[in-house]
């Protein structure tokens, strides 16, 4: 029968020991998950990926895997990735592809530098043809898609083909956009249309004041 002494000591080691073991785990076992991550993606694509990017999860690849990839990316799990016949999927520096975001090119996705897509979101350039035969057997029709620089895509958005987002736009959670957003603008909406703001006539950022000191 173990006495008071020894389980008071298990206890205490018990204790003492989880920081070495939350430290263990954030040091070791997901640096260990993201190299394999980033070994399967560039063993996916065929070329090599930066080592800048930190993949927290691994990517689906589909289709014919044209697909690059610049710099410092974070790529959470669920992403998935999807390129058919010549089309192509170009993914700037600094860009954040979050939680189940689906890229599918059959034609040209450019994500620009520092480009932010929230979880769940789909950018799709091409969407199936109305015919008499069966939907699966009529075909696609498509047109590019360009992402610019800064742009922030909230959750749950939907950018349907055709479509370009300029430089800093801003999509709201859950919106389908069919047309063309301009720079600095904020659409939301199904389908998606401008909001009265304007970033450049934003107050200041105040620092707020440390509540814990």
């Amino acid at each position: 029968m173990t006495s008071p002494k020894s389980q008071g000591i298990k206890r205490w080691l018990v204790i003492a020991l989880q920081p070495v073991a939350r430290l263990w785990r954030a040091v070791f076992v997901e640096r260990v998950v993201r190299v394999w991550a980033l070994a399967r993606l560039q063993e996916g694509l065929g070329h090599a990926i930066d080592s800048s990017n930190v993949l927290l999860g691994t990517v689906e690849l589909q289709g014919t895997r044209r697909v690059s990839l610049g710099k410092r990316a974070m790529i959470y799990p669920g992403v998935y990735l999807e390129t058919q016949g010549e089309g192509r999927i170009d993914i700037g520096d600094d860009v954040v592809l979050s939680r189940g975001v689906h890229l599918v090119a059959f034609q040209h996705i450019v994500l620009g530098d520092g480009v932010m897509v929230g979880e769940y979101s789909s950018v799709r350039d091409a969407d199936h043809r109305r015919s008499e035969s069966a939907m699966r057997y009529s075909g696609h029709i498509s047109a590019p898609i360009r992402v610019e620089r800064n742009v922030w895509i909230a959750r749950g958005v939907t950018v349907l083909k055709g479509v370009t987002l300029g430089e800093g736009a801003v999509v709201g959670a859950n919106a389908v956009v069919t047309r063309d957003v301009p720079p600095q603008c904020v659409v939301a909406g199904i389908p998606a249309k401008p909001l009265p703001v304007d970033f450049r006539k934003a107050p200041p950022v105040v620092a707020t004041k440390d509540m814990s000191t």
